[in-house]
């Protein structure tokens, strides 16, 4: 299970299934440099998101598989 304080380049490391939500989210920047440090948290606060609501579907991405 994903949890917010996760790093960006963690959940994709482990999941590389949840681009996809982040790229239907508009957070394109995966690959910048900001991402392998930058938590969940941080990244749903700095493109407007609801931190909670990306958690969620990044652990229903994960669970499909």
């Amino acid at each position: 299970m994903l949890t917010k304080e996760m790093t960006v380049g963690q959940v994709l490391k482990l999941y590389p299934q949840t681009v996809q939500v982040f790229l239907e989210l508009g957070m394109h920047c995966l690959g910048c440099p900001s991402s392998t440090m930058e938590s969940i948290e941080g990244a749903a606060l700095t493109h407007g998101r609801n931190v909670d609501e990306l958690v969620a579907q990044l652990n229903k991405a994960i669970a499909v598989v």
